[in-house]
């Protein structure tokens, strides 16, 4: 005598991200010729599209992996091969579906054959769903960043963004995407604070995507138009000059060149960024490297105390000009030379600190 077929299990994984019913071809074959779909979550958010579909379903007491994996071989063993049985995981339930598939297979016997079937799969970026999901939910249940204010997490968008470039200048790849994580939280957080005000100057972090979207498209007309262009320098040449007509208001009267220029960056790259902004723009070369004040001769020793104390610190006040001006000057000449300054200085600072480093080391233990 024949033995009964033996029955087969599917296990039907989806994601969170994506919208309940949405699954593949495969998925909803699979369900309409399944025996039984079982689940061991009343709201499991796919039975109500299943439901629609005329696909029904059953909700099994699930109390732990064993349990849940008796009650699947014993269905299974059921169903022979009149069809399939099945499971339908929870979403993104990975670690929960990793527990019930090993309960499974220490079964006598190894239980009944098993197919994992993706239902649905996530896009890339899907994960940025989740990230403002968990920014929801510590804004409401984290004290600490309930509290949170644009002008309170101004100094940790900057120390990110510091700690970010400095893992990319260290070649240090896994810490760069840390880094890049602790940036990318910092605008969700900042989104999440505008989304709340309801004074009208609200926006949401899908009205952050949705402007900068825009804007990548617009200055990209050679990718998303029909403009044609020869290279990477025809390419820069058109987002000037798309720029520039964004700054222009509809009476055609235009913004400064230097309109947008954040001066709360460091000095040397707001110099840097000033002059590639006025360079680009047709300003003419010597404004940036005009003579610099002269400084004032000392005061004559013979000539009253308050004259000679105003002479001093007119004085003073020359040469401190004088000296920022010779740093502006050598922005210029970094420029030129096809080097960023700020990043030089910041190369030049890292040698100092490895022959600190090197000296402390030869340094006999006190």
């Amino acid at each position: 005598m024949l033995a009964a077929p033996a029955g087969r299990l599917v296990v039907l994984a989806t994601t969170p991200r994506v919208a309940p019913g949405l699954l593949t071809i495969q998925a909803w074959d699979t369900l309409r010729r399944a025996t039984r779909v079982l689940t061991d979550a009343a709201d499991h958010p796919q039975l109500a599209a299943l439901a629609g579909a005329g696909i029904s379903s059953e909700v099994v007491d699930g109390r732990d992996a064993a349990s849940l994996a008796r009650q699947l071989d014993e269905s299974a063993a059921e169903a022979g091969g009149a069809g399939d049985v099945v499971w339908l995981a929870a979403p993104g339930g990975d670690e929960a579906t990793g527990a019930l598939l090993a309960a499974i297979g220490d079964l006598p016997g190894g239980g009944p054959e098993i197919e994992l079937l993706s239902g649905s799969h996530d896009l890339p970026g899907a994960r940025l769903l989740d990230l403002v999901a968990t920014m929801d939910t510590l804004r409401v249940k984290c004290p600490w960043d309930a509290k949170q204010t644009h002008e309170t997490l101004a100094p940790h968008l900057i120390e990110e963004s510091y700690e970010a470039l400095e893992a990319l200048e260290d070649g240090d790849q896994a810490a760069l995407r840390e880094e890049l994580g602790d940036v990318l939280l910092q605008v969700a957080f900042h989104a999440r604070v505008a989304a709340e005000r309801t004074d009208g100057t609200g926006y949401t972090i899908d009205d952050v995507a949705d402007g900068i979207v825009a804007k990548l498209v617009r200055r990209h007309p050679h990718v998303f138009g029909e403009v044609e262009v020869s290279g990477a320098d025809e390419v820069k040449l058109n987002w000037d000059a798309i720029k520039a007509a964004e700054r222009t208001s509809p009476a055609g009267v235009r913004d400064s060149v230097l309109a947008g220029v954040p001066f709360g960056q460091p000095a040397l790259a707001l110099a840097a960024q000033l002059q590639r902004r006025a360079e680009r723009s047709g300003v003419p070369t010597d404004l940036v490297t005009e003579a610099s004040p002269a400084v004032a001769s000392p005061a004559d020793p013979a000539g009253d105390s308050s004259a000679a104390a105003g002479d001093s610190s007119a004085a003073a006040g020359d040469a401190s000009a004088a000296l920022g001006a010779e740093l502006f000057k050598l922005v210029a000449r970094a420029r030129a030379a096809g080097l960023d300054p700020e990043l030089e200085l910041r190369a030049a600072s890292r040698r100092y600190r490895d022959r600190v480093h090197a000296w402390e080391q030869s340094q006999p233990p006190q």
